[in-house]
Formats: C-alpha cells, sequence, structure tokens
C-alpha cells in the first residue's frame, strides 16, 4: 500500500485524480486533490477535492446528493496522477451528464469497441426517437407483453440448445436472451448500475453463507 508521502504533488499542492465508474469503467471526471482532500476522501470513502476555482474543498455530492463512493484509489508510475474508482449516487457532470466526457473529438469505427452501455444507449434510442423500421422500436411499441413473450421464448430456446449440448448455438440464444432482458430492463426503467448493486448484494450473502458452513 503506498503512502501518501510517496505521492507527487504539483508546485499548488495538488494532484490530478481521473474518477472511474467502478460499474461501467467510464471515465467520469477530472479533477484535483490536495493532500487534505485525499485524507478525507480516504476517511469518508466519499470523493473530496480541491476546486481551483475558489480556492477551497468540496466534497463531491455534499449539495446535489450525487455522492461517489470510493472503491480504490490508485497512483501511477510517477506517483504524480490517481485513478479513483467509485461507485456513484447520480451525476458526475454538474450539466447534470452521466460523464463530464461527452464530446466524441475522434472515432475510430474500425476499431470501436463493443459495449453493454453502448448496446443499452442504443436500445434507449430506440425507444426515444421511434426509429421506422427499427425491431427494437417495433418492440416498444408493442409494449411490455410483447417484450415479455420474446423473454420467454428465448429462454426456452436458450434451453433446447443447452439441453441439446450444441454451444455454439447456446452461445447464440444467451445473446439473444441478453438482447431481449435488456429491453425489458429500460421499458422498465431498470439500468445496468441496479442489477450490478443487487448482484454485488448477493456476492456478500454468498460470502457470508460460506463463511457459516466453515465455522
Amino acid at each position: 500500500m503506498l503512502n501518501i508521502d510517496a505521492l507527487k504533488f504539483d508546485e499548488k499542492g495538488l494532484i490530478p485524480a481521473i474518477v472511474v465508474d467502478a460499474v461501467s469503467k467510464k471515465v467520469l471526471t477530472l479533477a484535483y486533490m490536495n493532500r487534505e482532500s485525499l485524507k478525507i476522501t480516504m476517511e469518508k470513502n466519499l470523493t473530496c477535492f480541491y476546486s481551483r476555482s475558489r480556492n477551497e474543498l468540496w466534497l463531491k455530492g455534499e449539495t446535489s446528493g450525487n455522492y461517489q463512493h470510493v472503491v480504490s484509489i490508485t497512483a501511477d508510475c510517477d506517483g504524480d496522477a490517481l485513478v479513483v474508482m467509485v461507485e456513484k449516487d447520480g451525476p458526475a457532470c454538474h450539466t447534470g451528464a452521466d460523464s463530464c466526457f461527452n464530446d466524441t473529438v475522434y472515432e475510430n469505427e474500425a476499431l470501436k469497441e463493443f459495449s453493454l452501455e453502448g448496446l443499452v444507449s442504443l436500445i434507449e434510442g430506440r425507444k426515444r426517437e421511434k426509429t421506422e423500421g427499427s425491431y427494437t422500436t417495433y418492440l416498444f411499441e408493442k409494449g411490455i407483453d410483447k417484450i415479455l413473450k420474446k423473454v420467454g421464448e428465448e429462454c426456452t430456446e436458450v434451453i433446447i440448445a443447452a439441453k441439446a449440448d450444441d454451444k455454439k448455438e447456446t452461445i447464440y440464444e444467451i445473446a439473444d436472451l441478453a438482447y431481449h432482458t435488456l429491453v425489458l430492463m429500460i421499458q422498465m426503467g431498470i439500468s445496468l448500475e441496479d442489477i450490478h448493486k443487487e448482484l454485488a448484494s448477493r456476492h456478500v450473502i454468498d460470502k457470508k453463507v460460506k463463511q457459516e458452513k466453515m465455522t
């Protein structure tokens, strides 16, 4: 564990802190900390920064309620920059956006990485914009009963493929089930973060159960 004294603060006593969503791995913001704000962050397990414009400490979420719960803090190889992994209670940006980094400057389409977050954004767009000819839009227009029917059908297809011990077909059907489940989630206003938190809570419970069995 690296000691704070080993970190390299600049001539103004600051160190840049890149805040990253522990769930989505998305960069949320770039802020600055001094020794005091870093100590507060570690003591409270909530991000606390130093405002260069106001020349004062500010606890993220103190006024907005959008607290950032610290998962880990990692220094780079030179000790002059930090990555702060957090679980957030709300938008990270003062504009109300999920992240401060939203304006794409350049993107290589050939190397664009797939992500569940990206797929969710696409599905949300189909619901919001009602794109003509889109199967996803069609599902939203038909409503919850149609979506539930498709989820049920895909569950059955997964079972059939797995029972036949057909790995390739099972992968294909699980992907179909995952997609339709995401459509259902968006229809009901359920986020990936909601599912992550639920699974995380079960992990803790499972760990406790294992410990109890061992004692």
